[in-house]
């Protein structure tokens, strides 16, 4: 949602209640993007404090670093795009969050993902994925840079950080869903293309997942597929013109047995996510296991940003 114009690789910074995760992924043409940095810093003291650290320690005076907020950080909607130039969407479609916020607009920080336009979209109209967030949030994110002299380039948020990923993992002319799951709940994303189409927050994180009793755990796996189903459903009818390939799911414990549970129920296939086959991560065997690239999928994906799309 901030950015400055740059170019080359980012590094990007996730910052965690008790630790922060960083990536610098670097783009070979033809050949899997490598994996430069993929490391994670646990807290010493303050944010501030940490963020100093990392700069000395990974030594990037230079870089250009940019960072996600987390989910309570934000606001994603789908509206409306208003027939006005695209110099001007920003402004216009500000006016149309004022009954959506809870504090008010004036105070927001606003940007805005177009949906790419289908084949009948001057019949329906085009739509526009609206990111928010209270000023203060992004000015405390900001200083927290700018007081540790890291060069802040970008403010991303995970909806596009996972459609990176998916972007590695598209099958040409085909649709792909994409659903992962973090501490902080599950995110299901519609891409083609390198763009997204389509996101879901679905309220059911990797940990409740992991704790769960086996009585449990089936009673969130009938809410997620239910949700999935109804989202598949939306997919279909509002982008028919794409044909989706199959739903891919983000690194989770195998014991757990989510893909199982989904390729029985679900009508796409449904495929685990191997970030090894895509990333280059050299001689970072521990990228193996599932569980660290479920740790770093995200900061992964910020770093794959491409200053060529939003």
């Amino acid at each position: 949602m901030f950015r400055k114009p740059f170019t080359g690789s980012l590094v990007a910074l996730s910052v965690h209640q008790d630790r922060i995760d960083l990536a610098k992924v670097s783009r070979n043409g033809a050949a899997p993007p490598l994996v430069e940095i993929c490391d994670s810093v646990q807290k010493k003291g303050s944010s501030l404090e940490t963020l100093q650290a990392v700069r000395k320690d990974f030594r990037l005076h230079q870089s250009r670093c940019g960072t996600l907020l987390g989910a309570s950080q934000y606001q994603l909607q789908l509206l409306d795009a208003p027939a006005v130039p695209d110099a001007e969407l920003k402004s216009a479609v500000r006016w149309g969050l004022k009954d959506m916020l809870d504090y008010p607009v004036e105070t927001a920080t606003v940007d805005v993902v177009l949906v790419p336009a289908g084949p009948n979209s001057a019949a329906r109209g085009k739509s526009v994925y609206v990111v928010s967030a209270r000023n203060s949030e992004i000015e405390s994110v900001m200083k927290a840079f700018l007081d540790a002299k890291l060069p802040l380039q970008v403010i991303d948020v995970p909806e596009l950080a996972q459609r990176n990923i998916a972007a590695l993992l598209e099958t040409e002319g085909r649709g792909l869903a994409f659903l992962s799951f973090d501490d902080e709940g599950g995110l299901l994303t519609f891409t083609a293309g390198g763009e997204l189409y389509l996101s879901r927050r679905i309220e059911i994180g990797s940990l409740m997942l992991e704790q769960a009793d086996p009585d449990r755990r089936e009673q969130m796996f009938e809410r997620i597929t239910l949700e999935l189903q109804r989202s598949l459903d939306h997919f279909d009818r509002q982008f028919s013109h794409i044909p989706l390939a199959r739903m891919m799911l983000g690194p989770l414990p195998e014991n757990i047995g989510l893909q199982a549970y989904l390729t029985k129920n679900l009508y796409v296939p449904v495929e685990s996510v191997n970030l090894a086959g895509v990333l280059d991560f050299g001689e970072r065997t521990e990228m193996r296991d599932p569980g660290y690239q479920q740790r770093f999928m995200s900061v992964l994906g910020a770093a794959l940003r491409n200053e060529a799309v939003q």
